[in-house]
């Protein structure tokens, strides 16, 4: 207790002398790591060192990013508190993705983002986990019995406990989205322990012990490490789980046209902006495909032949997404981050972070932090805040419609620019003398 109770202190003195500002759940994340990796130390690797977890603060570019991804090894963790800046995408594209953390208010107002160099550590650690996740998945009644068929057995050959059903669905042959989300809100209401949907025509070749060793709220593949697939899906039992769940049921619902992996990408940048989401993004073996060359150490694999194309019909629908979420985080189009108020007299409020790529990323993060302060210390009335960060100005038009068809007050700012407390509030006032202007010229 006394050893954990020191490396505690020690990661938060090194948070507080970094200038870090995290959220509980990303707190949370960062010790477990520390617990699984060894101490921390910020900004760079120390000649000699094997292991622990690396904070990065400031974004690696170039030669650099290079020299620092040869400087690490498995037995090293790279934590990037502010993740949410693209000036971090670079170095992540030559790292192995573990995970996000959602922003988290005020109180820890970045995406947090951890990975590292390959599984092969997570991987041992997870065969020992005494928590094993319900398998569950569904098929249109009537159709082919033998693909449910395989996975059941070889559910029964790793002793899993499973749930696989037979719906009524509106096609004979597959399943629309919002049929698979609501089927996965019935085995939420009706079990207790974390759930593993797959698609009924996988099979089992391990134990899927990953995701609830990690402890995440969610887990998915990412195809082409930006499009996430809905055929392997992990819910954790925790409430932020629940809202994305209930978030995808209801676009599915609005939506049934709209194939099922946008959805569950619109779902999540939703549900990430509002909680701090601690999202797991599985490794190719949990969504591996016949052909795959690592096909035969694969611990799900789906009956669909490996292919260069894109999971969605529509190659270029979510074109806009796409760098970001290779970076593990949301996009111009999206708000990175949104707060409320019990306020409700002015509707909401977009605020739009331009030239976050042109400016120091020190600047760009003070100044995330002073508009979240600002809006938790006086709201001016707005009942909402969506802030979005824009790397260039095609981003801040993509935003700014965005925000003119939800009917939000506008305010573009710049990195840097001074944000007073009374910063909302002072806006509020000028919307307050300009609606008198118009009412009584």
């Amino acid at each position: 207790m006394e050893l954990r109770d020191a490396t505690q202190a020690n990661l938060d003195q090194l948070l507080q002398a970094g200038g870090i500002k995290l959220g509980r759940a990303q707190h949370d994340r960062l010790g477990w790591l520390v617990g699984q990796y060894g101490a921390p130390t910020l900004d760079g690797v120390p000649d000699g060192r094997h292991d622990g977890v690396i904070i990065l603060k400031e974004p690696l570019s170039g030669a650099a990013a290079e020299l620092f991804y040869r400087s690490l090894n498995p037995a090293c963790a790279v934590v990037i508190p502010r993740s949410e800046n693209p000036g971090f995408d670079f170095l992540k594209s030559k790292l192995t993705e573990f995970g996000t953390v959602g922003p988290c208010g005020a109180d820890g107002p970045h995406e947090m983002w951890w990975g590292g160099i390959g599984w092969s550590r997570f991987f041992a650690a997870a065969d020992t986990s005494p928590l094993r996740p319900r398998i569950v998945s569904c098929h249109p009644r009537g159709g082919d019995e033998a693909a449910p068929r395989r996975l059941r057995h070889s559910l029964e050959r790793l002793q899993l406990d499973c749930h696989i059903e037979p719906i009524d669905t509106q096609l004979d042959d597959r399943l629309l989205c919002f049929e698979k989300a609501e089927f996965m809100v019935r085995m939420w209401n009706k079990y207790r322990e974390p759930l593993l949907f797959v698609d009924a025509g996988a099979t089992l070749r391990g134990a899927p012990l990953l995701p609830a060793f990690l402890g995440c709220d969610v887990a998915l593949h990412k195809w082409n490490r930006w499009e996430m697939s809905a055929r392997t899906l992990y819910l954790g039992r925790s409430a932020h789980a629940e809202r994305l769940l209930h978030a995808w049921q209801q676009l599915a619902a609005a939506y049934p046209a709209v194939w099922e992996g946008y959805l569950l990408d619109q779902a999540w940048s939703l549900t990430s902006s509002q909680v701090p989401l601690d999202t797991v993004w599985l490794p190719r073996t949990y969504h591996a495909l016949q052909g795959d060359l690592g096909a035969s150490r694969a611990t799900i694999l789906h009956d669909q032949q490996t292919t260069t194309l894109e999971l969605g019909p529509d190659p270029g629908f979510a074109g806009i997404l796409r760098a970001a979420r290779r970076a593990g985080r949301t996009g111009a189009r999206d708000a990175f981050m949104v707060m409320t108020s019990k306020a409700e007299t002015r509707g909401g409020i977009a605020v739009i972070l331009r030239d976050v790529s042109a400016s120091d990323a020190g600047a760009v993060a003070a100044t995330v932090e002073a508009v979240t302060g600002a809006y938790a210390a006086d709201c001016g009335g707005y009942g909402r805040l969506e802030l979005s960060l824009c790397a260039w100005q095609d981003d801040v038009g993509v935003a700014r419609e965005a925000a003119g068809l939800a009917r939000y007050r506008i305010l573009e700012i710049a990195p840097g620019q001074r944000i007073a407390n009374d910063f909302f509030a002072a806006h509020a006032s000028e919307d307050a003398v300009m609606t008198a202007r118009q009412l009584f010229p």
